[in-house]
């Protein structure tokens, strides 16, 4: 059976319950401990979702947000239906694939 993960960045969430509403607010705190992002790059951090963040980034962002990464990426996971494996007789509906019969009638 599979499996489809999925996340949510909740960044902006986390800096909103800290009172920190703009990059410009965070800024400062990646650079005090040694984190040097652009703020283009800091505003793509917060205003969107990550598909690749480093160690060092994310345990500064945990720091500075006095939280685990856990609370940073809330995560889900759900089982997918199971797909028919090749050459699997599929249940037929013969009715259903049966064309129906035309009538003609006269013009008229």
């Amino acid at each position: 059976m599979s499996r489809q993960i999925s996340y949510r960045w909740r960044l902006r969430e986390l800096m909103a319950a800290r009172g920190m509403f703009t990059v410009a607010e965070l800024m400062p705190h990646l650079t005090e401990r040694g984190i040097t992002l652009s703020s283009s790059q800091v505003h793509r951090l917060v205003s969107g979702t990550p598909e690749r963040l480093s160690l060092p980034v994310l345990a500064t962002l945990c720091d500075i947000l006095d939280c685990t990464p856990a609370e940073l990426i809330a995560t889900s996971a759900q089982n997918l239906p199971a797909r028919r494996a090749a050459g699997e007789e599929a249940p037929t509906n013969l009715a259903a694939r049966r064309p129906t019969r035309v009538r003609l009638t006269p013009e008229g």
